[in-house]
């Protein structure tokens, strides 16, 4: 693991599969009754947040509060950044306040990595979704999802999405979400294919890799998984499609759709949803629709990214108490003791 996230191309299939494994371990503390670990116990988490967010700002406060850190959430409305104070010197009073991390989301493509490199802060820096850019936990969470259904909690371990067919359709040109989607199941192995009207695939789109797609009819059988974006109006600055009737029945997933993808393929969504726009409520509703599952999973996700970057790269939750050795441990500095051990209470 790097000392940031700022997007999925950081990670190599060894790191995303890290990622992942850490993630399982971290959702069977989920189902104990006290779903805390005294891990990042003393250090501080801040959620910097310039755009509005629901799940992802909850999801990473969750998962740094099961760690034990301690969470501070700074949003830009009613704060100084309202008044005129620039990035930087946000950045410089989170650095004076002892920052161990800090979750950014920002309108601006690449404000994360301008943090990340600018010399203004020493912690780490993950991104929680940069404008039109990058969204890579929401991917890694997509991914563990997926794995879990496609290929099993068990007998995922330590596997990708090897072979695997995923099909992303709506809004491609201004989802964050799709971008990271491509960059990391492909590294993880797996078959990407996109599906939008042409107005909404953007420019360079053949340098990815992946397939496109205009005929979602024509993909939908060849699916493990198909994940539906939300057409996202605010972030649009002309007419990219005639009505949104139209959309939805060229690209959106109804009950007839979903009656034409294998019987183990799952239908997918970052949420959250225009019902009767690119997904109905009768798909929405399925048992075959993940998108609750993956509110829950992002916890998960999340845990394991700020453990590996702030805690160390052991297993995270061990059957033993005992302290693994410095041979076998991928820590950068010293060796760690499990998650759980006693050390750590």
């Amino acid at each position: 693991m790097k000392r940031h996230l700022i997007s999925a191309a950081d990670l190599t299939r060894d790191d995303a599969v890290l990622i992942l494994d850490t993630a399982e371990e971290m959702a069977r503390v989920a189902d104990r009754p006290i779903k805390k670990l005294p891990t990042l116990r003393g250090r501080t988490v801040v959620n910097l947040f310039f755009e509005d967010s629901t799940r992802t700002r909850i999801s990473f406060e969750a998962a740094a509060k099961r760690l034990s850190a301690d969470v501070i959430n700074f949003s830009a409305k009613g704060s100084s950044v309202s008044k005129g104070e620039s990035l930087k010197d946000t950045a410089l009073t989170l650095e004076a306040m002892g920052a161990d991390a800090v979750v950014i989301r920002h309108g601006a493509s690449g404000a994360p990595y301008r943090l990340a490199t600018s010399g203004w802060i020493d912690g780490a820096v993950v991104n929680a979704g940069d404008g039109t850019h990058e969204h890579p936990t929401q991917a890694l969470l997509d991914a563990f999802t997926m794995r879990r259904r496609l290929v099993g909690a068990d007998a995922g371990i330590g596997r990708g999405l090897d072979g695997r067919r995923i099909t992303i359709v709506g809004d491609i040109l201004h989802s964050r979400v799709a971008r990271s989607n491509v960059l990391l199941l492909g590294t993880l192995g797996a078959q990407v294919t996109l599906v939008a009207p042409p107005t909404l695939v953007p420019i360079g789109v053949e340098n990815w890799p992946c397939e496109v797609s205009y005929d979602l009819d024509d993909v939908l059988p060849k699916s493990d998984a198909v994940m539906m974006l939300r057409v996202q109006r605010e972030r649009m600055n002309a007419a990219f499609f005639p009505t949104e009737r139209e959309y939805s029945r060229r690209y959106g997933l109804d009950g007839d759709r979903m009656a034409r993808m294998p019987e183990h393929a799952i239908v997918m969504h970052p949420g959250p949803m225009n019902r009767g726009m690119e997904i109905t409520a009768q798909v929405a509703d399925s048992d075959r629709c993940t998108a609750v599952e993956q509110v829950a999973n992002g916890v998960s996700t999340r845990m394991a990214v700020l453990y590996l970057l702030l805690g160390g790269n052991e297993p995270a939750v061990s059957p033993t108490h005992a302290r693994p050795s410095p041979a076998t441990t991928l820590d950068r500095g010293a060796a760690r003791p499990p998650l759980d051990s006693e050390e750590n209470k």
